[in-house]
């Protein structure tokens, strides 16, 4: 017999997104959020990361992550000229 599997707590997004990432269901594709679908295209994933965990790290505070805010745009920026962007 299959024992029945209690239902888990919905999952979010990494903090500093501040919403909710949809609920798998059963009969639907989850949407992947258009926001991480572009970082994760732009080789700038890890920078991004670093970014929100200094954000967590220093209770929100942004100013005290500038270092990681910078070295974020820069790939952002890298990533635009490589791809011709504007």
């Amino acid at each position: 017999m299959s024992e029945e599997v209690p239902p888990q707590p919905q999952p979010h997004a990494r903090p500093g997104h501040g919403r909710p990432i949809k609920a798998e269901e059963d009969d639907e594709e989850e949407e992947e959020d258009l926001y991480d679908v572009l970082v994760e295209k732009s080789g700038c994933k890890n920078e991004h990361f670093a970014l929100l965990d200094c954000m967590d790290d220093n209770n929100r505070d942004w100013r005290k992550c500038q270092h990681k805010v910078k070295e974020f745009q820069e790939c952002m920026k890298q990533h635009a000229k490589k791809h011709n962007c504007k």
